[in-house]
């Protein structure tokens, strides 16, 4: 296995893992989510993979993408109220489903971590949602912890 900076002809492999972190959303919060959703289509893909501010890594077993991880640094200067500073964002962190369970996603969280540190990253960030109670437990386990909340109040019955 080998963790790298994705390259163009990872794009099926990318979108695949894609369409799994999709299905995975749909199921915890169709309310929310739509079921086959993709969240970026293969020129949406490209233009992401020439972006500076904007890795890939990919967990590779020859040529099959078994893992990827979409990172944005985010720069934060010039606020009244916060202090400048540097932090890279975990957009996307997702496991071949039949490759689950074998370290994919903690190497490739220290992959994150270490281009962080290159970047002068105060620290790394991302969103996940409480009921996903598997990925809670993993990024814990990787020594995250709640920075912010953010909390819902549904209006009707049917949402939430």
């Amino acid at each position: 296995m080998e963790i790298r900076f994705a390259a163009a002809g990872d794009i099926p492999g990318i979108q695949r893992l894609l369409g799994q972190v999709g299905e995975i959303h749909h199921q915890l919060r169709p309310d929310i989510f739509r079921a086959a959703a993709m969240k970026y289509n293969e020129e949406e893909l490209q233009t992401l993979l020439s972006e500076k501010n904007r890795p890939i890594f990919v967990a590779a077993e020859g040529e099959t993408v078994t893992g990827s991880c979409f990172c944005t640094l985010r720069e934060y200067r010039g606020s009244s109220v916060s202090t400048d500073r540097r932090e890279l964002y975990i957009d996307d962190l997702c496991v071949d489903e039949g490759h689950r369970r074998r370290g994919l996603a903690t190497a490739l969280i220290r992959r994150a971590r270490e281009y962080a540190r290159e970047q002068g990253c105060r620290c790394i960030t991302l969103c996940v949602w409480s009921c996903n109670e598997g990925a809670m437990r993993f990024y814990e386990a990787m020594g995250m912890h709640p920075r912010n909340i953010t909390m819902e109040m549904p209006l009707e019955e049917s949402e939430c």
